[in-house]
């Protein structure tokens, strides 16, 4: 399902990552052509996050004022990090941080959560 949300079917979250790179074109000159380049979103099991990145479809140079740099065939640039929590470990996070979970609603599966909290006074 994370995998399905960060690389969904209709092309959204390429394009947002894609986006990136004309960004960087815009600010710093740079000269990425953003056809090609392709968006891997997925689900790092072992660091509990799912990650996106942009992977060359070809052997790519890219420069910019002052710089240049070649990337090979699949290689990637890693744009983004969204970390997963259960409720517990993110609990046990804004407890850390000097904050009390107030109010928890849920999805039926309990696979979503928003959390209500309040700064804990001394």
């Amino acid at each position: 399902m994370l995998d399905a949300a960060y690389d969904d079917a209709l092309g959204v979250t390429a394009a947002f990552n894609l986006n990136m790179l004309r960004h960087l074109n815009h600010l710093i000159g740079a000269d990425f052509d953003v056809r090609q380049w392709q968006h891997r979103g997925f689900f790092n099991g072992a660091e509990n996050r799912v990650e996106m990145h942009l992977e060359a479809r070809c052997d790519v140079n890219v420069g910019w004022d002052g710089g240049r740099r070649h990337f090979a065939r699949g290689e990637r640039i890693h744009t983004e990090d969204s970390y997963k929590y259960s409720q517990a470990r993110f609990i046990g996070l804004l407890e850390q941080a000097g904050f009390a979970a107030t109010r928890v609603w849920t999805d039926p599966q309990q696979w979503f959560a928003v959390i209500h909290a309040r700064v804990i006074e001394d």
